[in-house]
C-alpha cells in the first residue's frame, strides 16, 4: 500500500459501532492507545472491516494545532 499521507499509524480493529449510514472504528495502535474514526458504513463493508483485523489510520492534515492549560 502506497499512499501520499505522512501520518500512517498501523493497528487493529477494536471495536465497531455500525449506524444506519455510519459506521465508528475504534483502532488501537498501541496498548491503551486508540485512535477512532468515522467512515461511510458501505467504506466499512467493502473494507472487510472487523474486530481484530490489521489496519491502518491515515491521517491527512494541513494544520495540527496544538494547546495548553
Amino acid at each position: 500500500m502506497k499512499v501520499s499521507a505522512r501520518n500512517s499509524l498501523k493497528g487493529k480493529v477494536k471495536q465497531i459501532t455500525p449506524g444506519s449510514v455510519n459506521a465508528e472504528i475504534v483502532i488501537e495502535i498501541a496498548p491503551g492507545v486508540e485512535v477512532t474514526s468515522i467512515i461511510t458504513k458501505s467504506s466499512c463493508e467493502n473494507l472487510g472491516l472487523e474486530v481484530g483485523k490489521e489496519v491502518y489510520a491515515i491521517v491527512k492534515a494541513t494544520d495540527v494545532l496544538i494547546g495548553v492549560d
